[in-house]
């Protein structure tokens, strides 16, 4: 009974880590805030038939050092013509077992990004640009490999979900010095804050553990999201800065890719934990399925991540900051396409230097039937 307990609590503690949604916006690269719907959301291992999660995560950054493949641009800082993004995004997801493999998600996230710049008023005067509003949304079904004493030494889960476009993906600010004789204008905001993107997608995930001994979990998780639309149809205005830019004019509708794993160990000291882990995650130069035009920022990250969980009762508070070790903004079909041997062209994005996550959790475990005897 003692080492069931010790496992149950080691799950509730880990399944705390892994709800956090692990992908979020790295600044320009557009990487959305959110992943797979499995993983990010169901405590999945814990529930049993007839249980539900309750999970919001709150997540921030701000992005601002430019990289043009690994290569840091600190100039751009230096000289003060740094984009900045500011991020916040709240996730507010639900989780449901069918029994005690199959689970279901559902994720509704809202977000806040302001972001500054001078390229896009003119290049003579800094502004800011904003947008809100709802997200992404997202459904989907988990189903767990192994149960009963199968699953004693640990468990892998895979998912399909359905990612649906109910995030804005022509959200508009003003924009200054860009209009008939520098006036003011309502355009676009950038592909980076954008509330949604778009698609509809197809997010195929996977998530597992494994207990290590002497109360360790090394766990993983991972996805990939497919978007076949090619593009969006939102105008960039990039074509306006250079003649080689007209094939990103309008919005493209990119994949994403994820994939994360660590260690967690349990302190038992008043419910607390402790994790340590790493992650990728990116935006490919090109999809999976369908066409590679319009406007992306692809690159990825590969980012060190230590985490703190608290577990009370049926609740459970997690921390984790991803810090950043490796950014690199791949080059995109255009700077492929447009450069020659005289004029290598690769463009720029500007990435966070850490993450902030703050995650909160509330198992509702369904009460049992009493049974009455016959008399």
């Amino acid at each position: 009974m003692k080492n069931i307990y010790i496992k149950s609590l080691l799950l509730v503690l880990l399944a705390s880590i892994i709800m956090e949604n692990h992908i979020k916006a790295q600044g320009c690269v557009a990487i959305r805030q959110f992943s797979g719907v499995g993983n990010a959301l169901n405590q999945g291992e814990l529930l049993q038939k007839g249980d539900w999660n309750f999970v919001t995560n709150y997540r921030y950054f701000r992005s601002f050092r430019h990289f043009k493949g690994t290569h840091e641009e600190p100039d751009r800082v230096a000289n003060h013509t740094e984009v900045i993004n500011w991020s916040h995004a709240v996730d507010f997801n639900i989780s449901y077992a069918f029994n005690n493999q199959l689970y279901g998600a559902i994720s509704l996230p809202f977000v806040y990004n302001e972001r500054s710049s001078l390229y896009e008023h003119g290049r003579t005067e800094r502004h800011v640009s904003y947008s809100q509003g709802i997200a992404d949304m997202r459904l989907g079904l988990g189903y767990w490999l192994f149960k009963g004493d199968r699953a004693k030494n640990g468990n892998m889960a895979f998912g399909l979900n359905l990612k649906l476009p109910t995030g804005n993906y022509d959200a508009r600010s003003t924009f200054f010095n860009v209009g008939p004789e520098g006036a003011p204008e309502r355009r676009p905001v950038d592909q980076s804050i954008q509330p949604g993107d778009g698609g509809v997608g197809l997010i195929v995930d996977m998530q597992g553990l494994r207990f290590l001994g002497k109360e360790f979990v090394f766990f993983y998780d991972g996805f990939y999201l497919i978007n076949p639309r090619e593009t969006n149809g939102t105008r960039t205005f990039r074509e306006t800065l250079s003649p080689i830019l007209s094939n990103e004019s309008i919005m493209a509708v990119p994949d994403q890719f994820a994939l994360r794993a660590g260690v967690f160990k349990s302190l038992f000291v008043h419910g607390l934990g402790l994790s340590l882990g790493g992650r990728v995650e990116g935006i490919p130069v090109r999809d999976l399925i369908g066409g590679n035009e319009g406007f992306r920022r692809p690159g990825y990250v590969i980012s060190f991540e230590p985490g703190i969980s608290y577990m009370i009762n049926n609740f459970t508070i997690n921390v984790n900051v991803p810090v950043a070790l490796h950014r690199n903004r791949t080059r995109s079909v255009t700077d492929i396409a447009a450069s020659t041997p005289d004029n290598y062209r690769h463009g720029d994005a500007a990435f966070a230097d850490y993450l902030l996550n703050v995650g909160l959790a509330w198992r509702i475990v369904k009460k049992e039937t009493p049974v009455f005897n016959e008399f």
